[in-house]
């Protein structure tokens, strides 16, 4: 399995050495919330029942199983977590098209899409939300089936859609770890022997964003989006927002940039930020929950816990093993819905 992270600033992949679970980090785990998880129905390895079980086993109390475009791991993750007597919250996670705030780097201009947290969705396949998310999915498809194409362009002529979807749960839930595990399994002579740096070096050199091979999944735009979820009481939260609208990190360029990001997100009807987020220090998380709380939104967070694609994303305490999302978090959610 790999130690990495394969989300970044810049291009940059993260990678941290994973905190030791203690006893006393097992105390510390019983005392907080996860708002950010994967699992086997997107791109993480456990499936929704034993994602709760490992939440169980360190005594976080309450998460929310927010797997890429689709809520179809829900009924198995409320199963598992009402056996367990884990609060669990309904969520999803989308890649939206952000209009307002295009990206700018050496003189051009191109889309920018961003990750967004939706939490308290509605379930029924009928709502108009429910049919946006099948779109995302079959956007998803369609960019999946492309990037072999290009791939195959750039001498992974064995890579196929037929083979990355073995190494998923379907072809809708196939994701860039997918393929960058077909990579390494069949071209070897390209990107080298499986370990963590070749792994980094993988997506930042072609899956990640600036890289040869990356193809955003969709066009749908923010509003397009929380427009088909008017009316059905669910909250929306930008996920890890530095990631998103930075391509430097510090806290120069946090003070500078995001006051605006968040006063623009929060007219559009968003209701919190992932200050607290697992691969964040803690000072930045200190200062991105200021911030958010300026904005008059909540701070929220979680882990983005992928399980042995990330193996070094602890759940519940994230990249750095320092993260706690405060249980009050969870209650100002639940209030704003």
């Amino acid at each position: 399995m790999r130690s990495l992270v394969y989300g970044s600033i810049a291009g940059t992949a993260l990678r941290h050495s994973r905190t030791p679970i203690t006893p006393d980090a097992a105390r510390y785990a019983a005392e907080v919330i996860d708002l950010h998880t994967h699992s086997s129905f997107s791109d993480g390895s456990d499936t929704p029942a034993q994602l709760a079980h490992k939440a169980h086993e360190l005594g976080i109390s309450a998460i929310a199983l927010t797997d890429h475009d689709t809520t179809e791991s829900h009924d198995e993750m409320r199963e598992a977590c009402d056996a367990l007597g884990i609060e669990h919250i309904p969520g999803v996670e989308i890649s939206l098209r952000d209009n307002e705030f295009p990206r700018r780097r050496n003189g051009e201009t191109s889309p920018r899409n961003v990750h967004v947290l939706a939490y308290f969705p509605p379930l029924a396949p009928e709502h108009p939300l429910q049919k946006r998310l099948a779109d995302l999915r079959h956007g998803r498809d369609r960019r999946n089936r492309k990037l072999v194409g290009l791939l195959q362009g750039y001498g992974f002529e064995r890579v196929s859609i037929e083979y990355v979807t073995t190494l998923a749960r379907s072809s809708y839930s196939v994701g860039r770890p997918h393929f960058a595990q077909a990579m390494f399994d069949l071209h070897p002579e390209i990107v080298g022997e499986q370990n963590d740096e070749n792994w980094n070096r993988l997506f930042t050199d072609w899956l990640g964003t600036g890289g040869k091979a990356y193809l955003s999944k969709s066009d749908m735009s923010i509003e397009d989006f929380t427009g088909a979820a008017e009316g059905s009481h669910t909250v929306f939260s930008i996920a890890h927002p530095l990631m998103n609208y930075l391509d430097q990190g510090d806290d120069a360029s946090i003070e500078a940039t995001m006051p605006t990001v968040l006063g623009s997100l929060r007219e559009r009807g968003f209701k919190g930020v992932e200050a607290y987020y697992g691969a964040s220090s803690s000072a930045t998380r200190a200062l991105m929950v200021k911030l958010t709380r300026d904005a008059g939104m909540i701070p929220t967070g979680g882990s983005d816990y992928h399980g042995a694609y990330k193996e070094n994303v602890a759940l519940g305490r994230g990249l750095t093993g320092d993260l706690r999302v405060p249980l009050e978090v969870l209650e100002e959610l639940k209030a704003a819905r």
